[in-house]
């Protein structure tokens, strides 16, 4: 394996009825607080209600950024900074998923920024400071609760990108599993997908000797295997929510890819897909991520084989690698089939017409992916196969 430096300072606070920290942790940062939430479903739970009730109760004075998008926009962020210059914001409150989370990141560093928080996500400019944020979690999924990644879209030019500072970690991280309770069966399922699309990104590269961190990966997949199904037959059960709730911040908080670097290809692939069709992640991923393995089934089999072995119990006898692999792509692909995840583009409605324009929106910054690098030619193939 690589050398590796690794720090995760985000705090996290899990478990029933732990809100009530917000009260001893919201007050080192500040009294004036942007409380930034999407579309409303937490106003529809109660949960808005108990938030700003606490922040009440230690003298908070609470400015409120609504609406954020299931595929955050630049201009929600841009109205987020315009708040905290104007209001003088000291701290920021992300009560949400991952989106209102990624929106969170962007605005408490273009806060501290003087140009078009856009040149952030760009890499035009490098954030040296950001506003200190905490968030209360709603949503499995993206992780973004405990690592510093974020990533937004630009309607207006149709682009949509990931990025990440240092200084975008949030202080702290309240997750309490009854609060995912009301997340819908289509949103768990999406969840579901993503999370388990990080831990095969990371599982997806080259190092040698990685064996403690293959063994994490495929034990992440397997306990989501044997949960979801259980979950999506009983939305409301604490203990399967909480199983899938402390995956999803583990899939992608730092502590599986120590010493590596995963591939992360198929996410800059779906980037451009949702970019011009504004589809939800989880979708998009459930859609390409076999298509990209199978794409590449021939760069590493040896790699495929391992999983398909390991997570999904293929048998390898008299077989190649390549097969071993292939059937093991199969199974993912009916695992996800079976929890009710789309498996073609044209689920969405999405045809051929704009495969171009997408490629050359994943192209932006030239041939990417760590386990192999595509280039335009393979990203389209993969789109190919995905319609």
């Amino acid at each position: 394996m690589d050398n590796f430096t690794f720090i995760n300072p985000t705090k996290l606070i899990f478990g029933k009825g732990q809100l009530e920290q917000l009260k001893k942790e919201v007050p080192k940062y500040g009294k004036k607080i942007l409380l930034v939430y999407g579309g409303g479903s937490i106003k529809r739970n109660g949960l808005y209600d108990e938030v700003v009730n606490t922040l009440k109760e230690i003298g908070a004075q609470v400015s409120e950024l609504a609406g954020v998008e299931p595929n955050p926009r630049l201009s929600t962020v841009h109205k987020g900074v315009k708040i905290c210059k104007e209001e003088g914001i000291e701290f920021l409150l992300a009560v949400g998923g991952g989106s209102v989370i990624d929106c969170t990141k962007l605005i408490a560093a273009g806060a501290k920024y003087d140009g078009d928080a856009w040149d952030i996500v760009t890499k035009k400019a490098f954030p040296k400071e950001a506003l200190p944020f905490g968030t209360v979690l709603t949503l499995a999924a993206t992780g973004s609760e405990m690592n510093a990644g974020s990533v937004i879209t630009n309607w207006e030019t149709k682009e949509k990108y990931g990025w990440g500072s240092p200084v975008t970690f949030p202080k702290f991280s309240i997750l309490d599993p009854v609060n995912t309770y009301s997340v819908p069966k289509d949103q768990t399922i999406y969840g579901i997908v993503d999370m388990m699309s990080h831990v095969l990104e990371h599982y997806f590269h080259q190092e040698e000797k990685t064996e403690f961190q293959d063994r994490m990966c495929e034990g992440l997949l397997l306990t989501v295997m044997e949960t979801a199904p259980k979950l999506l037959a009983d939305l409301e059960n604490y203990d399967h929510r909480a199983t899938v709730l402390y995956c999803g911040t583990m899939a992608l908080n730092g502590m599986l890819s120590m010493g590596f670097r995963g591939d992360w290809a198929t996410h800059n692939i779906e980037h451009a897909v949702s970019a011009v069709y504004d589809i939800p992640h989880g979708g998009g991923l459930a859609i390409l991520f076999p298509n990209w393995m199978k794409h590449n089934l021939k760069v590493n089999p040896e790699r495929f084989k391992k999983l398909a072995v390991r997570v999904f119990d293929v048998n390898p006898d008299g077989k190649t690698d390549e097969e071993v692999g292939l059937e093991g792509i199969e199974k993912l692909r009916e695992f996800w089939n079976s929890i009710g995840a789309p498996s073609r583009l044209a689920d969405y409605d999405i045809d051929d017409s704009n495969i171009e324009v997408m490629a050359d929106k994943a192209m932006v910054y030239g041939e990417f992916g760590n386990f192999t690098k595509l280039n335009k030619e393979d990203v389209l193939k993969i789109y190919q196969m995905s319609l």
